[in-house]
C-alpha cells in the first residue's frame, strides 16, 4: 500500500532511491501519462493515444508501453530502459507533488514520496540528503522534474477539452497479429480523428495554434506509426531473442 508523506532531512536523513529501470522497481507498467509538450520527444518512440475517465468524461493522453497490463516492451535485461526518451511522469517516480498554504495565503509546491515505492531504501540507491541536511543533487533534479510535471499537469484538461470540442477524438480498435500467428486485439482508447482534423476550418486552427495545441496534435498523429515499433519489440519478446 503506498505512504505518501512530506519528504523532509530530518525524518528521512538515510533515504536513498535506486535508479534504473526493471520490474522490480515498480516499471512494468503498460502505459503512463503524459503531457502535451511532451509529444515532440515522445513521438519518435512510443505510440500516443487517450483514455476517456468514465466518471467526468475527461480524456487523458497516455503513452503505450505494451498491449496488456504488465507488459512494459522497453524494459531491457540490462535494468535499462530502451529509448532515449522516457516520459517525465516515470521519472518523478518515486516522488509526488504536495502543496503547502492555502488558496487565500498562496501554497506552494513540495516534495513528497511514497516510502512503499520499491525505489526506496535506507541501504541501496542514491542518497537523497547531504551529511548537514542538504539536498543532494539527485533531490535537485528530482524536484525539477516534479516542477515539469506541475507545468504540464495544468495544461492536460484544457487540451483534451479543446481536442473534445472539436471532435478531434474517436475510438480506436487495433488488430495485432504476430508472427508465431497469435491474435491479440487493442481496445478502449481513443486516437485523433485524423479526418476531421484536416477538415479544420481558418477559425478552429487558429484557436488550437494560439493555444499551442496544433504540434502536439501533429505529434500524436505522427505517434501511431510506433505501434509497428511496439509490434515488433512483442515479436522479438515472443521469440525469445
Amino acid at each position: 500500500m503506498a505512504k505518501h508523506v512530506q519528504l523532509n532531512n530530518i525524518d528521512h536523513a538515510d533515504l536513498r532511491v535506486q535508479t534504473g529501470y526493471n520490474a522490480a522497481l515498480g516499471d512494468n507498467v503498460m502505459a503512463c501519462p503524459v503531457f502535451p509538450y511532451e509529444f515532440r520527444n515522445l513521438q519518435p518512440h512510443y505510440p500516443i493515444v487517450f483514455s476517456k475517465d468514465g466518471v467526468t468524461g475527461g480524456f487523458r493522453p497516455l503513452a503505450l508501453f505494451g498491449f496488456e497490463e504488465g507488459e512494459n516492451l522497453f524494459l531491457t535485461n540490462g535494468n535499462k530502459w530502451d529509448t532515449d526518451y522516457i516520459p517525465l511522469a516515470i521519472r518523478m517516480k518515486p516522488f509526488l507533488i504536495g502543496f503547502s498554504g492555502d488558496a487565500a495565503g498562496g501554497s506552494q509546491m513540495e516534495v513528497h514520496i511514497d516510502l512503499e515505492h520499491p525505489r526506496v531504501s535506507e541501504t541501496e540507491g542514491e542518497r537523497l540528503f547531504l551529511e548537514h541536511g542538504g539536498h543532494a543533487p539527485f533531490l535537485q533534479d528530482a524536484a525539477k522534474t516534479l516542477g515539469e510535471v506541475h507545468d504540464g499537469e495544468q495544461s492536460v484538461a484544457k487540451f483534451s477539452t479543446m481536442l473534445d470540442e472539436l471532435q478531434l477524438l474517436e475510438p480506436f480498435t487495433l488488430d495485432v497479429e504476430l508472427d508465431d500467428g497469435s491474435k491479440g486485439q487493442l481496445t478502449g482508447y481513443y486516437v485523433i480523428a485524423e479526418e476531421a482534423l484536416y477538415d479544420l476550418d481558418a477559425e478552429a486552427l487558429g484557436r488550437l495554434q494560439t493555444a499551442g495545441y496544433l504540434q502536439p496534435l501533429y505529434m500524436a498523429v505522427a505517434a501511431l506509426s510506433q505501434f509497428r515499433n511496439l509490434i515488433d519489440r512483442r515479436n522479438i519478446k515472443t521469440a525469445g531473442k
